[in-house]
């Protein structure tokens, strides 16, 4: 197997094991682990030594590495790339069970941009933490079932004879409840998840005192095309972000006066504003006291962020070749022809001239192929943690990723060969 195909079925393997953030980000504490690096508390005072390894979390769905510099104390500066954790899904309401016409189904909210028409007819499951009683204070238990649960059933054709014509128009509240089970005299109640799930966590059903469950799909991911150029799987957007930054840190050899620093953050599908979202003050926090240990910490801080470098790396929109009118014409990613340099001029994508040619001359030293993606000027653009992170420390940034079609889909489509070429670039980032 080629370093290639390793590197794709490690990622397959990752997204898999990942079907919430909360799995995402243990996954991910598990390789650092595995990698010597030392997990830190934030309520806990650090002692931390020059280029030294560490990990931190927060809300167990965000993340933050990183490699101490050999001269962080002397406001070196910190090499840092960005993603997110989430995906858009659909996530279960805290009172969620409940009965109609002899069927039992779950009440579901949507968060994010869900496309909804593709998490119809998917043998669907569950996942996520649930929070139990402890002695002193609530536990926190990650919880996955791999057997099919749920269905969201089209309406049959006969009693829906234009959808292929208008197109199926779901409403949010009434036709996404997924059938999880039959009522009747001899068949489940109400209670079943929550017996379910304490048979699952060897606990009682009363030990449960909160859910935070979202569906998804129980097919794992894979590669096709004829030649095997393409990789098909949920939540590529963002973990295949996720995989190749932190891939490129834990690979990152030798010593270097700055600190380099992976951030992967919750929120971001739902605008990043929350305690562990890009708009929170996690990152801000985590450098300042980097440089607490300098003679003058906030004048060393403050040197520190003007001498740093940002890369928002998130998924990219490739030219779809049956709507190829919904492109600009000049600016037509294609799967597996490398990393895309995403530009807005309304700032949507914090990507500038100097930030842009920054990324573009790195990508040639390391033999990477680049293109460049502009929404249409006649169509809105979506954003990411980029412009948030840029306005809240006020660092270069450039916003990247890999093409990829059919995003936020159940299933989402990638190119094979775009993924060791973006970890190869941020490898060279983090050497440079």
């Amino acid at each position: 197997m080629s370093k290639e195909q390793k590197n794709i079925q490690d990622l397959l393997s990752f997204i898999d094991r990942s079907p919430t953030p909360f799995h995402a980000v243990n996954e991910m504490k598990s390789h650092l682990t595995e990698q010597g690096y030392s997990e830190l508390k934030e309520s806990s005072a650090w002692e931390l030594s020059n280029n030294s390894k560490y990990y931190l979390t927060r809300n167990d769905s965000s993340l933050i590495a990183f490699i101490t510099g050999t001269k962080t104390q002397d406001a070196s500066g910190f090499k840092i790339i960005g993603a997110h954790t989430d995906s858009p899904n659909l996530k279960l309401k805290p009172n969620p069970t409940y009965e109609k016409n002899g069927y039992l189904q779950l009440g579901v909210e949507v968060y994010g941009g869900v496309l909804l028409t593709t998490w119809t007819d998917r043998d669907l499951s569950l996942a996520g933490r649930v929070i139990l009683k402890g002695k002193k204070q609530p536990i926190s238990k990650l919880i996955r079932f791999d057997d099919p649960l749920l269905r969201i059933p089209q309406l049959a054709i006969h009693l829906n004879r234009d959808v292929n014509e208008k197109g199926l128009a779901l409403n949010k509240q009434n036709h996404l409840p997924p059938i999880f089970s039959l009522t009747g005299k001899k068949s489940p109640t109400k209670d079943l998840l929550e017996k379910m799930i304490a048979q699952k966590l060897k606990c009682k059903p009363a030990d449960i005192v909160n859910m935070e469950l979202s569906l998804y799909d129980t097919q794992p991911g894979s590669t096709g095309g004829a030649e095997g150029e393409f990789i098909y799987s949920g939540r590529l957007d963002n973990l295949a972000s996720c995989h190749a930054a932190l891939q490129a840190l834990t690979e990152s050899k030798g010593k270097d006066p700055m600190t380099r620093v992976v951030a992967f953050y919750d929120h971001e599908e739902v605008g990043s504003d929350s305690a562990q979202g890009a708009g929170s003050s996690f990152l801000k926090e985590v450098l300042e006291r980097l440089t607490l240990e300098s003679e003058n910490p906030r004048e060393t801080f403050f040197r520190s962020l003007a001498n740093s470098f940002f890369v928002s790396a998130d998924m990219a929109h490739a030219v779809h070749p049956n709507y190829p009118e919904k492109h600009d014409a000049n600016h037509m990613p294609i799967l597996n022809g490398g990393p895309v340099i995403k530009c807005n001029s309304n700032q949507r994508y914090a990507t500038e001239g100097i930030s842009s040619a920054w990324f573009e001359s790195l990508c040639k030293k390391a033999g990477v192929p680049v293109q460049k993606f502009v929404v249409r000027t006649d169509l809105g653009c979506g954003s990411t943690i980029g412009p948030i992170t840029a306005a809240n420390l006020g660092i270069r940034t450039v916003d990247v990723g890999n093409p990829m079609l059919s995003m936020h889909s159940i299933r989402e489509m990638a190119g094979t060969k775009d993924h060791a070429p973006l970890i190869k670039a941020f490898k060279e980032y983090f050497t440079a």
